[in-house]
């Protein structure tokens, strides 16, 4: 790790956050990541429309203090309730932000490729709304949840390097968001980061739609687990909290303003294998008998996908830490846990 590549936890603590976004998955394991380390919760300030994630999600983490201010001593996190694309709304809770970290989108390719106009405006104006209201607010980093769909159909591993040809309507737009970041950073000045999420998972992923929370979710309700395809489809899958550490060092390393990184575990990973892993770890915990079942592959899915992070772990010092196994292992205790307390 270079110099430049190290944080400080004291400036971590020093620094207003806001997180677009921050009542859904992604958005709340970050936020229990800076509180572990010593963020005081006056300090994070989540602006979100609650149209996945809700304000009892976020109370899990802390008390929300709605449209509160900024301060060290709050006793609890700040919520403003609306929508990034309403851009007063965004430019109000942007001021006095250091570091604005924008998780707010419309996420995956089915959804995208249903409605393309709403996957643009969301992730397009949506982002430019929060790019401006950095710009504005006078935030010192921007840190962008990005994909490695922009890159579409290209053989594995991914890079920076690789030359984006998106296949479907949700890579495009995270194309324009990279797109518009890069402009902001050499135009305006703005410190943005694009980081190209693998395909996250861990304990706090009840509501999201992605591989591992939906086969749990089925597992645990006795149904069968639908692959998309033969399963030989690959993916990237990381766990929430090293998605969590990238961002904070993309959001405190020098010199990473303007630059986009692979974030991910550089292996890669079956569908099967994935409902395979779990299989087993259920099974060790009592949910026996789950089967699998195979649908026609999906529009704009990509068969194969997993990338390489060595510029991540050059320049920001970063690299996945949860193996797979244990990943899986959390995140099933966690999902048993909120079902045996409901």
């Amino acid at each position: 790790m270079t110099a430049a590549a190290k944080t400080d936890a004291r400036d971590l603590t020093a620094l207003n956050w806001l997180v677009t976004g921050g009542c859904g998955f992604i958005g709340r394991s970050l936020i229990a990541e800076l509180m572990a380390r010593g963020v005081p919760m006056g300090r994070i300030r989540v602006l979100d429309n609650l149209a996945v994630g809700s304000i009892a999600d976020l109370e899990e983490l802390a008390p929300a203090l709605t449209d509160a201010d900024w301060s060290e001593t709050a006793s609890g996190i700040g919520l403003l309730v609306g929508d990034i694309l309403d851009a007063d709304r965004a430019a109000a809770a942007a001021r006095g932000a250091d570091i604005l970290v924008h998780l707010a989108a419309c996420t995956g390719v089915p959804g995208s490729v249903e409605n393309p106009m709403f996957d643009c405006r969301t992730n397009v104006v949506g982002t430019l709304n929060c790019l401006e209201a950095a710009r504005h607010g006078g935030a010192r980093r921007f840190v962008f949840a990005s994909s490695g769909a922009p890159l579409g159909l290209v053989d594995p591993p991914i890079h920076e390097k690789v030359v984006p040809r998106p296949i479907s309507p949700y890579g495009a737009s995270k194309l324009a968001g990279e797109a518009y970041c890069s402009a902001y950073h050499h135009c305006f000045g703005v410190e943005a980061v694009a980081l190209r999420f693998g395909n996250v998972y861990g304990p706090l992923s009840t509501h999201k739609n992605s591989v591992v929370a939906k086969f749990i979710r089925r597992a645990l309700a006795g149904e069968t687990l639908e692959i998309y395809g033969d399963g030989h489809a690959t993916r990237d899958y990381i766990f929430a909290s090293d998605i969590a550490d990238a961002v904070i060092r993309a959001a405190t390393t020098a010199g990473a303003g303007g630059e986009v990184f692979q974030i991910a575990t550089a292996r890669e990973t079956t569908v099967l294998e994935i409902a395979e892993r779990l299989k087993a770890v259920l099974a060790a915990r009592g949910i026996a008998g789950v089967e699998i079942a195979f649908s026609p592959p999906r529009q704009g899915d990509m068969p194969r996908n997993y990338s390489d992070t060595t510029k991540a772990r050059q320049m920001l010092g970063w690299q996945s830490r949860m193996t797979l196994d244990e990943g899986l292992a959390v995140t099933a205790d966690a999902f048993l846990a909120r079902r045996a307390a409901s």
